[in-house]
């Protein structure tokens, strides 16, 4: 997860080695940390569409939540490292696992980075019965109803959470955080008003938007999204200083031979330059962002995890250090 800036990537690696050219000869599992319906949801399963196809083996969607995508990051690293196994997960999620007290593994070395797969900056959003219709209004709403508001996140870590305790931190407001097992399911509780505000990828909030079920307030992004350029950034609408842009990213389990990371990273990037996959992007919010290389991805990670260390000791924050499987 980046709180500055999108990195914009482009470029392909080489063939991948010959080695990995009788690869793959069965199914593949793709681990998502969520329920079905959020924004990793969908771009698991556009990537398992376009496995499919390349390979003619099915690449299929195994949906593990709970534990804010501790389960399912666990399953992949005790998978074997066959190339059988990936995982797509979010920046947010793995490098807060990263710097929690009580994981059972190091995210570190438990996977095989093999390519970012979508920049994505997401929308804050309200219940549409809420008497607000802006940044500006919202936060005044707010701090006349100390500790009465809830804000949804697909788990504790994930960057639902944290945009909400940056939104909290910088606007000054008292929000209650309640945690669910995946994007899906706090859409569905926004629109029923059990919580009345989060924060959701276009890709999957934006229908709902459209059909009046639920009201857009800002842009989590430094920039307005080209795609919705009507939308304010939350920044210029009322919260100087916010910014939060997440990425997606797909892994193997750790050994797991760097012929089939090459293979699948090819194959991934290629996909991903897919006119139909770009426009399905650019119409959601999110753009195609693949790695240079698995390397290049790698680096990426490492640099995060540590900007995590430093985030988790700000107030609002304790709650993610503190998380366990």
């Amino acid at each position: 997860m980046r709180m500055t800036g999108m990195l914009g990537l482009a470029g392909f690696i080489a063939a991948a080695p010959a080695a990995a050219q009788d690869y793959p000869f069965k199914p593949i599992r793709i681990l998502v940390g969520n329920a079905p319906g959020g924004g990793i949801d969908i771009t698991a399963r556009a990537v398992g569409q376009k496995l499919t196809e390349k390979w003619g083996r099915p690449a299929v969607v195994d949906n593990r939540p709970g534990a804010s995508g501790l389960i399912a990051m666990e399953v992949a690293a005790q998978s074997a490292p066959d190339g059988y196994t990936l995982m797509v997960i979010s920046g947010s999620l793995i490098a807060s696992a990263g710097v929690q007290k009580k994981v059972a593994f190091d995210v570190r070395r438990a996977y095989a980075p093999i390519t970012q797969l979508t920049t994505v900056a997401y929308m804050l959003m309200v219940n549409a019965a809420l008497p607000v219709a802006s940044v500006r209004e919202f936060v005044a709403y707010a701090k006349s109803r100390p500790g009465a508001l809830s804000y949804g996140s697909s788990g504790i870590g994930g960057a639902g959470h944290l945009a909400g305790a940056l939104f909290c931190h910088l606007a000054g407001v008292d929000i209650v955080h309640v945690p669910y097992k995946g994007g899906g399911l706090v859409l569905a509780d926004m629109i029923s008003g059990q919580v009345q505000m989060g924060f959701t990828a276009t890709i999957s909030g934006m229908p709902h938007v459209r059909s009046g079920k639920l009201k857009v307030l800002g842009m989590t992004s430094a920039k307005r999204v080209q795609s919705f350029p009507d939308i304010p950034t939350i920044a210029e609408a009322g919260v100087p200083g916010f910014e939060l842009i997440n990425w997606y990213g797909i892994f193997a389990p750790a050994k797991t031979s760097p012929a089939i990371v090459g293979a699948l990273h090819q194959a991934i990037a290629q996909s991903l330059s897919a006119p139909e996959v770009l426009a399905a992007f650019a119409k959601d919010g999110a753009d195609a962002t693949p790695s240079v290389s698995p390397a290049q991805f790698a680096a990426l990670l490492a640099k995060e995890l540590e900007t995590w260390q430093k985030l988790v000791k700000l107030p609002g924050f304790a709650e993610i250090g503190r998380a366990h499987v």
